[in-house]
């Protein structure tokens, strides 16, 4: 019995392997043929360059993102899902580290593990505040926490494409066809004191909630896009 239990490890770590492998190669197929567009990364190039920031971005936002951090070294925070199993395993062969964890399950600990590295190692962190099942375009708060322990501003991003698929998933993923043009829009910087009151603390998820809404919305009207 535990040489067929180790048996069926191997396999279900080589199945997860696999996956990863193939993930990476699509989003490096797509996004490698995509010609794209960047509007306002000048307005946070110097802190983007230090590493010291959290990326904020939709759920349905996050392919082009982790191309473009890809080699980075990112830390990000992902679901403990089936979903985010196959998210975590294309982000890590991008090299990135996951840590695994939501707002419905084990998201303290997971926001305390990601503080940690964080503040043992320069490295920008990742962070669908969305994620992992909605609501859809709604930010929590966690990411406003993790930007008072750490210091860390965050840069909202988002971005969409001329051609692209949009799932008819709770999110409305978007996947863009190969060989398409792409626009990425960054956001304004949020720097988030270290001390809030609740209220404040609400006051700073809403400007993020609001500013990651404006550049998506912007980048889909671009291309003539409106997703509902």
């Amino acid at each position: 019995m535990k040489a067929v239990n180790l048996v069926g490890r191997k396999l279900n770590k080589l199945k997860w392997w696999i996956i990863g492998w193939l993930g990476k190669g699509l989003v490096d197929l797509i996004f490698g043929t995509t010609r794209i567009r960047t509007v306002d990364f000048e307005k946070v190039r110097k802190q983007v360059e230090t590493r010291k920031v959290i990326l904020a971005f939709w759920h349905s936002r996050l392919l082009m993102v982790s191309y473009l951090a890809k080699g980075w070294g990112g830390a990000a925070l992902v679901s403990g899902s089936k979903d985010g199993e196959i998210i975590a395993q294309v982000l890590e062969r991008q090299g990135h580290e996951t840590i695994r964890g939501s707002t419905t399950r084990h998201g303290a600990e997971a926001l305390v593990r990601l503080v940690k590295i964080l503040k043992a190692d320069i490295r920008p962190a990742a962070v669908v505040p969305d994620g992992p099942r909605g609501p859809r375009f709604k930010v929590q708060p966690g990411i406003v926490t993790l930007a008072q322990k750490t210091g860390y501003p965050i840069v909202p991003i988002s971005y969409s494409a001329r051609k692209i698929k949009v799932f008819s998933s709770w999110d409305r993923f978007i996947l863009p066809y190969p060989f398409t043009e792409a626009c990425v829009i960054y956001g304004r910087l949020i720097s988030v004191p270290c001390r809030l009151s609740k209220e404040k603390q609400e006051s700073y998820r809403l400007i993020l909630e609001e500013e990651l809404n404006r550049i998506t919305k912007t980048a889909d009207r671009y291309y003539g896009h409106r997703i509902d």
